[in-house]
C-alpha cells in the first residue's frame, strides 16, 4: 500500500520544490495546470469510461450512496460550525474543506492500487460528486458569502461546462451505445491518458502556498478532522450497509480521504468567502493527507 502511496505524494512535493526554486518559470505551471484540467484529465476520464465495462460500478447504487454521503457530511459540517462558532465568510472556507476532493491525487492513488478497472469505477465517481458538490458549495455561498449574488450565474454555467464532467457524460454516453473507439484514436488517448497523472500531481504540488499555513483558524482544524478522518469513516461504514463490493469500496473511500481540491481557493475568491483560510485549508490538508491517508487505507479498506 505504501509502494501504492509514496510515489504520488513524492510527485506532489517534487511540483512544490520546483514552484519554489521557481523552475522552470511561473507561465509553465499557470499553462501546465491548464493543460492537465482542459486535456489531459478529460482524456483519461473519457478513455476509461468509455473503453472499460465495470460489472462493479453499478450507477444508480452509486449515486444514491454518494449523494447520501454528501448530506450527512453537511450536516456534520454545519453542525461542527455552529458548535465552533464559524460562521460568514469562514464558515463557506470550513464548508468546502470539509466536502471538496483533489480529483488528481485520487485518481492517481486509485491508478496505483487498482489500474484501469479502479479509474473506471472512479471516472463514475467523480461523474456524480463533481457536479453535486460544486451545487451544495455554491448554497453555502450564496447564503455566508460576501457579495456572492453577482457570480453565482456564471458559476453555475461553470460548472456544467466543466471538462471533468462533460468528459464523465460522454464516456459513459459512448460505451452505453457500444461504439467502440478505433484504435488509433485509443493509442491518442492513452499518450495524453500516461501524462495527465504525473503532470496533475506536479501542479497539485506547485499549487501549494505553503506561506498560507501562517494564517491557519478553527476552519483549517476542524474541517481538516472532517475530511481526512471523519468523512473517510463515514464512506467505509455506507458501503458496508449497503453492500459494495471491494473494488468500488476502495475507489470510494480513497475519494473520501482526499485532501480538498485546489479549485476551492477559486471559488473562495470570486464568491467572496475567506480566500487566504481557504489556501490555509488546501495546503495543511494536502500535507496532512501525507500522513492521514496511508492510516485511513490501512484501517478502512
Amino acid at each position: 500500500m505504501l509502494n501504492a502511496l509514496i510515489p504520488v505524494f513524492t510527485l506532489i512535493i517534487i511540483g512544490g520544490i520546483l514552484k519554489y526554486i521557481k523552475f522552470p518559470g511561473e507561465d509553465f505551471w499557470r499553462g501546465s495546470e491548464r493543460l492537465t484540467y482542459y486535456l489531459l484529465f478529460p482524456a483519461l476520464l473519457f478513455l476509461k469510461l468509455g473503453t472499460t465495462v465495470s460489472a462493479e460500478a453499478r450507477l444508480q447504487e452509486l449515486l444514491l450512496l454518494l449523494i447520501g454521503l454528501l448530506l450527512i457530511v453537511s450536516v456534520v459540517i454545519i453542525f461542527c460550525g455552529l458548535v465552533f462558532n464559524i460562521h460568514k465568510a469562514a464558515f463557506t472556507s470550513l464548508y468546502q474543506g470539509g466536502i471538496r476532493f483533489n480529483t488528481y491525487v485520487g485518481l492517481a492513488v486509485v491508478d496505483a492500487l487498482l489500474g484501469s478497472e479502479g479509474l473506471a469505477i472512479a471516472a463514475v465517481v467523480v461523474g456524480i460528486l463533481i457536479p453535486a458538490i460544486n451545487l451544495l458549495c455554491i448554497a453555502v455561498f450564496a447564503y455566508a458569502g460576501n457579495g456572492a449574488g453577482n457570480n453565482l450565474r456564471s458559476i453555475t454555467k461553470n460548472i456544467f461546462t466543466n471538462p471533468l464532467i462533460i468528459a464523465c457524460v460522454l464516456g459513459i454516453l459512448w460505451n452505453y451505445l457500444g461504439w467502440g473507439l478505433p484504435d488509433l484514436l485509443v493509442s491518442i488517448l492513452e499518450l495524453l491518458s500516461a501524462t495527465a497523472l504525473p503532470l496533475g500531481l506536479l501542479s497539485v504540488g506547485a499549487g501549494m502556498h505553503i506561506y498560507a499555513l501562517q494564517k491557519t483558524s478553527g476552519a483549517f482544524f476542524v474541517s481538516s478532522i472532517i475530511k481526512l478522518l471523519i468523512v473517510p469513516g463515514l464512506a467505509s461504514m455506507l458501503c458496508v450497509i449497503s453492500g459494495q463490493v471491494a473494488s468500488v469500496t476502495t475507489v470510494i473511500v480513497v475519494f473520501a480521504a482526499l485532501p480538498t481540491a485546489s479549485s476551492a481557493y477559486i471559488l473562495a475568491r470570486e464568491l467572496g468567502g475567506d480566500a487566504q483560510s481557504m489556501a490555509a485549508i488546501i495546503t495543511g490538508q494536502t500535507l496532512l493527507a501525507m500522513v492521514t491517508m496511508p492510516l485511513v487505507i490501512h484501517y478502512l479498506i
